[in-house]
Protein backbone atom coordinates (compact mmCIF):
# COMPACT_ATOMS: atom_id res chain seq x y z
CA UNK A 1 0.00 0.00 0.00
CA UNK A 2 1.52 3.38 -0.99
CA UNK A 3 2.21 5.81 1.78
CA UNK A 4 -0.05 8.88 1.63
CA UNK A 5 1.37 12.22 2.66
CA UNK A 6 -0.96 14.83 4.09
CA UNK A 7 -1.02 17.99 1.99
CA UNK A 8 -0.55 20.90 4.36
CA UNK A 9 -0.61 24.56 3.32
CA UNK A 10 3.13 24.89 3.91
CA UNK A 11 3.89 21.77 1.84
CA UNK A 12 1.64 22.99 -0.94
CA UNK A 13 3.35 26.39 -0.94
CA UNK A 14 6.75 24.69 -1.10
CA UNK A 15 5.67 22.56 -4.05
CA UNK A 16 4.29 25.56 -5.92
CA UNK A 17 7.49 27.57 -5.39
CA UNK A 18 9.64 24.67 -6.60
CA UNK A 19 7.54 24.30 -9.72
CA UNK A 20 7.60 28.05 -10.33
CA UNK A 21 11.39 28.07 -10.06
CA UNK A 22 11.66 25.16 -12.49
CA UNK A 23 9.33 26.81 -15.00
CA UNK A 24 11.22 30.11 -14.80
CA UNK A 25 14.51 28.33 -15.54
CA UNK A 26 12.98 26.62 -18.54
CA UNK A 27 11.47 29.86 -19.84
CA UNK A 28 14.71 31.82 -19.45
CA UNK A 29 16.82 29.31 -21.33
CA UNK A 30 14.38 27.73 -23.73
CA UNK A 31 15.43 24.25 -22.61
CA UNK A 32 12.87 21.52 -22.19
CA UNK A 33 14.29 20.07 -19.01
CA UNK A 34 16.03 21.79 -16.12
CA UNK A 35 18.39 18.82 -15.72
CA UNK A 36 19.72 19.39 -19.26
CA UNK A 37 20.16 23.02 -18.35
CA UNK A 38 22.23 22.12 -15.28
CA UNK A 39 24.58 20.06 -17.44
CA UNK A 40 25.15 22.96 -19.84
CA UNK A 41 26.03 25.55 -17.20
CA UNK A 42 29.68 26.23 -16.67
CA UNK A 43 31.29 26.75 -13.31
CA UNK A 44 33.14 29.97 -12.66
CA UNK A 45 35.83 30.52 -10.07
CA UNK A 46 35.09 32.92 -7.25
CA UNK A 47 38.00 35.21 -8.17
CA UNK A 48 36.42 35.89 -11.57
CA UNK A 49 33.19 36.89 -9.92
CA UNK A 50 35.05 39.06 -7.44
CA UNK A 51 36.64 41.03 -10.29
CA UNK A 52 33.25 41.45 -11.90
CA UNK A 53 31.77 42.60 -8.61
CA UNK A 54 34.57 45.10 -8.08
CA UNK A 55 34.02 46.44 -11.60
CA UNK A 56 30.29 46.81 -10.92
CA UNK A 57 30.97 48.67 -7.67
CA UNK A 58 33.35 51.05 -9.43
CA UNK A 59 30.77 51.66 -12.14
CA UNK A 60 28.13 52.33 -9.50
CA UNK A 61 30.37 54.92 -7.84
CA UNK A 62 30.94 56.62 -11.20
CA UNK A 63 27.20 56.69 -11.83
CA UNK A 64 26.62 58.18 -8.39
CA UNK A 65 29.09 60.99 -9.15
CA UNK A 66 27.47 61.73 -12.49
CA UNK A 67 24.04 61.62 -10.85
CA UNK A 68 25.12 64.28 -8.36
CA UNK A 69 26.44 66.42 -11.21
CA UNK A 70 23.16 66.07 -13.11
CA UNK A 71 21.14 66.91 -10.01
CA UNK A 72 23.10 70.16 -9.61
CA UNK A 73 22.41 71.05 -13.24
CA UNK A 74 18.72 70.21 -12.82
CA UNK A 75 18.54 72.42 -9.74
CA UNK A 76 20.01 75.33 -11.74
CA UNK A 77 17.56 74.76 -14.60
CA UNK A 78 14.62 74.67 -12.20
CA UNK A 79 15.78 77.91 -10.54
CA UNK A 80 16.09 79.62 -13.93
CA UNK A 81 12.65 78.35 -14.88
CA UNK A 82 11.16 79.78 -11.67
CA UNK A 83 12.78 83.16 -12.30
CA UNK A 84 11.48 83.29 -15.85
CA UNK A 85 7.99 82.23 -14.77
CA UNK A 86 7.93 85.01 -12.13
CA UNK A 87 9.14 87.52 -14.72
CA UNK A 88 6.43 86.48 -17.19
CA UNK A 89 3.70 86.60 -14.53
CA UNK A 90 4.80 90.08 -13.40
CA UNK A 91 4.83 91.42 -16.94
CA UNK A 92 1.24 90.32 -17.51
Amino acid sequence: MPRVKKLTPSLLKKLVLQEKRRIMEVLETGEEDSEKLAKKTEEVDADELADSLAHDIDYLKALKISEARLRRKLRKVNEARKKLRRKVVRSL
